[in-house]
């Protein structure tokens, strides 16, 4: 049996309802709208859905990079959908939410990478109500300083971009992307304006060691960055990167310490962690503990 059935049981899933499924899915396909947590096949869906919340992943559900751990399809995407921006807010006010998480798909063929449909959009939801904190996660827009303060000026409450894995893998994980790059964007994000949260993540699992683990969460809080996420990757399809290890929850737990030791605000680390987790609760956290 390969690793990509055979699972601990600590990383056991439950099963995700079809009546929760089926609202949530109608819902996002009467407004046109993609959801990464569906897209990416995200392991915490049937928990947010069944919260009513979800992550959105604008500019289409068509990525121009093929990273090798992600279930985004990758092709040529459509022309930017000029309505997405209200249909992102009409979802917002149908279903509640007073913490909004968007994401896009990597969009290579825009000139400013999709920065001004982010930007268009959290300057939406804020018009809509200013008091709902919007967390975006963001692409490395090719490490364009202009398509990065787009997005910052928009004024989002977290700015979340994930390195995802280790450098020495990078050409087999993420062979479009550059781990430097990366970095660059938060300490820029930083440096440009420090009057927001930054926050990236980790997938373990892939083939990195204990030690470049620390290396790298060392190098993303030199960075400036606040919060991290540390999750398991989970192989998506036989045609995806291959788990090379599960990792225990024991161990996510010493990643977790070890990051508050260096100086994070906050560690968010377990098997079933992924990016915007919890993102609500954490984000109401780290306010706090900045105010103290």
């Amino acid at each position: 049996m390969s690793d990509y059935t055979r699972r601990p049981e600590w990383l056991k899933l439950n099963p995700l309802a079809p009546t929760i499924l089926g609202r949530m899915n109608r819902l996002m396909r009467d407004l046109k709208l993609h959801t990464v947590c569906e897209s990416a096949r995200c392991p915490n869906r049937a928990e947010c859905f069944a919260r009513g919340t979800a992550t959105f992943m604008i500019l289409g559900d068509i990525c121009t990079r093929n990273c090798t751990f992600c279930a985004v399809k990758h092709g040529m995407p459509q022309p930017a959908d000029p309505e997405e921006t209200q249909h992102i807010v009409a979802a917002v006010n149908k279903l509640g939410l007073r913490y909004v998480v968007i994401t896009s798909v990597t969009r290579d063929d825009l000139p400013d990478g999709g920065a001004s449909q982010l930007a268009q959009t959290i300057n939406a939801i804020h018009e809509y109500d200013s008091n709902i904190p919007v967390e975006v996660l963001i692409p490395d827009f090719k490490g364009s300083t202009s398509a990065l303060q787009t997005v910052m000026n928009a004024s989002p409450a977290v700015l979340n971009h994930n390195v995802e894995t280790m450098p020495r893998l990078y050409p087999e994980v993420r062979p479009e992307a550059n781990y430097q790059r990366s970095l660059e964007l938060l300490e820029k994000a930083r440096l440009l304006n420090g009057n927001f949260i930054t926050k990236s993540g980790l997938m373990l699992g892939l083939g990195e060691t204990r030690g470049e683990v620390i290396e790298v969460m060392t190098d993303l809080r030199e960075a400036g960055c606040d919060l991290l996420t540390i999750g398991q990757y989970l192989q998506p399809s036989l045609s995806h990167h291959k788990v090379v290890k599960y990792i225990p929850p024991e161990e996510f737990q010493e990643y977790q310490n070890i990051g508050e030791k260096i100086g994070f605000t906050a560690v968010i680390s377990g098997p079933l962690v992924r990016s915007s987790f919890h993102a609500a609760e954490t984000y109401l956290s780290a306010l706090e503990l900045n105010k103290r």
